[in-house]
């Protein structure tokens, strides 16, 4: 527990330098939130929501407004975990060289990025909430907290595996931008397609739609989602590891030469 803790108290002060991704936290996060919901019509869309078998009719910028808060937390969570691994891999890696546990190191990553998924994602809500009033608060501040979870260990696979800065932004960026796009009924005619169901953020946009506009509750797309951040932390970790692994080879061991007897001195002088 003390060498969890110590891991998981650098993790948060790595983020907390992170002043950059607090800047997109306070301001992007609330702008592209603000400018989806100004943007789009308030004509209402008919769509069938998956999650209930509801035939519903939400206004175009208020769906557009959750697809829009959805992609801030990915864009963030995503950054925030992947230029933490990126930067630290190499005192990762030594520190791993040095014999801390691995399995440490990962799990104090993952409680850091808990913590600031759970800020960010009532944060999001917050914001949702100053233009329209969804019907189930708590139910959205799950699927945001989900969907950010999920990209959040993405970044510390992305981190672990490439090997440069513009690398790591541009899957992250292009990971979440189609990903909802693609399940955007208002941009997207596929959004309806089978294919959208293996999406990395299907079951937070199942639910943040039915926490939105139906007062049927759906934490089965909770859980969904926390499948996807299972087998994403898995991969995560995988990748970690391989990162952090050393390649030193232990040299073989050296034979000492048996000292020769007194009797077989004598000989060698006679």
């Amino acid at each position: 527990m003390m060498l969890l803790a110590t891991a998981t108290r650098y993790a948060l002060l790595e983020h907390a330098r992170n002043r950059f991704a607090m800047v997109l936290i306070a301001l992007f996060l609330p702008v592209w939130t603000l400018l989806a919901h100004a943007a789009m019509p308030d004509t209402p869309a008919r769509l069938q929501l998956r999650a209930t078998g509801e035939l519903l009719a939400p206004r175009g910028n208020e769906i557009t407004a959750i697809s829009g808060a959805l992609n801030a937390v990915t864009l963030i969570t995503g950054f925030l975990m992947f230029a933490a691994t990126f930067t630290s891999s190499g005192f990762d890696r030594r520190l791993a060289m040095a014999g801390y546990p691995r399995t440490h190191l990962v799990a104090a990553k993952v409680t850091a990025l808990s913590f600031a998924c759970a800020l960010i994602a009532a944060y999001a809500t917050a914001v949702t909430c100053l233009t329209w009033t969804p019907r189930q608060p708590v139910l959205l501040t799950a699927a945001f907290f989900c969907a950010g979870l999920t990209y959040g260990v993405l970044g510390v696979g992305f981190g672990a595996l490439l090997r440069r800065e513009v690398e790591g932004m541009f899957a992250i960026v292009m990971t979440s931008i189609v990903d909802l796009l693609l399940q955007n009924p208002i941009t997207s005619s596929g959004a309806g397609s089978t294919i959208t169901r293996f999406l990395p953020s299907y079951g937070a946009m199942q639910a943040a739609t039915a926490a939105g506009f139906s007062t049927i509750s759906v934490p089965q797309y909770v859980l969904w989602q926390l499948s996807w951040f299972t087998v994403a932390a898995l991969l995560g970790l995988l990748a970690f590891h391989r990162r952090t692994r050393t390649t030193l080879t232990v040299p073989p061991r050296m034979s000492v030469p048996e000292q020769p007897t007194r009797r077989q001195q004598t000989a060698d002088l006679l």
